[in-house]
């Protein structure tokens, strides 16, 4: 069979994509997974593929600190070659960021075809400055071409696990009821401003008859001290849900941040979403991801805001009034966000 180095790290971002684009493969490739230590990649990918981590990281701070990053990045290329030759790999593909920096020159020296799939609206720093170097780059959102002047590129929209294709039924300890069911969801580290917009208006939400799913994310624990609402009926929080596909396919309407990810995910259950782009992405690409979903209709954006004003209740207040909620799933329809994997397969083999 042929062998597949994948170098995906870091966020959910880019780890998620990689990992549904693995499963995607079955048994016809041999995989294994270059990670960074310390990151996201050590709890998900050791469970099925064999990670081997080397140490890398951006180029930011001042000269000495760049020129010591550099240092690392010479060497994690010089790693990444040994490896590439030790284990015979025969193709890369990578969704960016600083691990593909050594991966892409290290496959270079090497002669090793490389596929790097980049997820968001505006490309890394990593992609833009390296892409030219890979036989071909696989899009998430169209706009990125823009950036990637003199690269190979097409669209493939971005994999998302098996089960989002699936009909699923709620899990149990959802709330049950009739109400408009809305799902909050920030991301795996959590948005904490974001989380805040949205306690400010649950008194008026949960009057309303809504039923609240707020995924908090791992780093804010404010409900601990919340216990008036979070004994609500209609109210579930938790840090993070491994039924979010299940969630999202019956929600009437999602609360979220604009990662790739998240993106992805809401385009494939068609889930009418208020997106709230984080402020300091970087080259604030969450503000286009999301300019992106809102220019099918899908979504309506909402700029991070001081929690106590009411430009979100008011969002969510004109959505349920005018019935909105249905034409903007209806809306959805209009995008072709499936068989990205298959895609993405199509040019990895023309490549290798």
């Amino acid at each position: 069979m042929p062998r597949l180095l994948i170098a995906a790290s870091g966020t959910g971002g880019h780890i998620y994509p990689a990992l549904s684009f693995a499963e995607s493969l079955s048994n016809s490739w041999e995989i294994e997974w270059l990670g960074v230590p310390n990151r996201l990649e050590i709890k998900l990918v050791p469970k099925k593929y064999k990670l081997t981590k080397i140490k890398v990281g951006g180029l930011q701070g001042n000269i000495f600190r760049k020129i010591f990053a550099f240092s690392n990045l010479v060497l994690a290329s010089i790693r990444v070659s040994i490896l590439l030759r030790q284990r015979n790999i025969n193709v890369i593909f990578t969704t960016g960021g600083y691990i593909s920096a050594p991966t892409i020159l290290a496959a270079k020296i090497n002669g090793i075809p490389i596929l790097l799939h980049e997820s968001n609206a505006i490309p890394g720093k990593v992609t833009r400055l390296l892409g030219r170097f890979c036989d071909h780059i696989a899009l998430g959102i169209p706009l990125a071409s823009k950036y990637l002047k003199g690269c190979r590129t097409s669209l493939t929209g971005t994999p998302v696990r098996p089960e989002f294709f699936l009909d699923q039924s709620l899990p149990h300890w959802v709330p049950q009821g009739e109400g408009l069911l809305i799902v909050v969801m920030g991301g795996s580290q959590g948005a904490i401003k974001m989380n805040e917009m949205v306690r400010n208006i649950l008194p008026w939400l949960l009057e309303k008859g809504c039923r609240v799913i707020h995924l908090t994310g791992q780093n804010d624990c404010f409900y601990k001290n919340f216990n008036q609402l979070n004994n609500h009926a209609n109210l579930v929080t938790r840090q993070f849900s491994n039924e979010i596909s299940a969630i999202l396919q019956n929600a009437d309407l999602a609360i979220s941040r604009s990662g790739s990810g998240a993106i992805s995910e809401l385009m494939v259950t068609k889930t009418p979403s208020i997106l709230i782009p984080y402020p300091t992405s970087a080259d604030q690409h969450q503000e286009l991801n999301a300019a992106f979903m809102a220019g099918y209709g899908g979504a309506v954006i909402v700029h991070q805001h001081d929690a106590n004003k009411h430009i979100l209740k008011k969002t969510i207040s004109t959505l349920i009034d005018s019935n909105s909620l249905n034409e903007m799933k209806s809306n959805m329809n209009n995008c072709d966000y499936i068989n990205s994997e298959l895609k993405i397969l199509d040019i990895l083999n023309s490549i290798s």
